[in-house]
């Protein structure tokens, strides 16, 4: 009988107010340290960094990404939906199962099974939403080097005070959902 190999997705970057939303898809090896692995909102940004390298180190993964165009064209659950595919697609390894964070799945994936709170009771989930929290906050500082009146290198895109003040202050950039309420009131106004 085939081993099964079992893949966790995860998404980041529903809620935010500007970047791309970003989905990670893991298969862990045998030398993985499980213990390591929690929801990535539960870890704090510096061991999240240690924890995704041990996971890359020690698994199969890959990253897809739905751009604010594609949000904005979509909308976000269909844009989720789409980085996952693209996550999925991309790992070298094949799973025969595929572990899904959520209620939902990306169409034309076959044996796959979703997980309300995934990220909190599946380890290979959780490994999933560490590698993509951590590249997406790492797109967003980068971002943030540009883009420097929104405190992207401290809230991801999320619509803290500092983000929405730099919005009302600096306007919408082309990284901004113009579709989200914040960011549609601040156009319509």
């Amino acid at each position: 009988m085939r081993e099964l190999i079992t893949a966790g997705v995860d998404e980041v970057g529903r809620g935010c107010l500007a970047g791309p939303v970003v989905s990670a898809a893991v298969i862990l090896k045998k030398g993985i340290n499980l213990k390591l692995l929690k929801d990535s909102k539960k870890i704090s940004f510096f061991k999240r960094q240690e924890i995704s390298k041990h996971i890359k180190n020690n698994s199969y993964f890959a990253i897809g990404i739905a751009s604010v165009e594609e949000i904005l064209s979509l909308n976000i659950l269909q844009a989720s939906l789409l980085s996952m595919k693209r996550a999925i697609e991309k790992l070298e390894v094949k799973p025969s199962l595929t572990l899904i964070d959520g209620n939902f799945a990306p169409a034309g994936l076959k044996n796959y099974k979703t997980i309300i709170n995934g990220d909190e009771k599946i380890k290979v989930i959780s490994a999933a939403s560490i590698i993509a929290k951590v590249h997406r906050d790492r797109f967003m500082i980068k971002l943030s080097e540009k883009y420097s009146n929104y405190a992207w290198e401290r809230n991801f895109g999320y619509g803290t005070k500092a983000h929405l003040e730099g919005l009302k202050k600096f306007g919408v950039t082309s990284h901004h959902r113009k579709g989200f309420k914040p960011i549609h009131k601040i156009l319509s106004s």
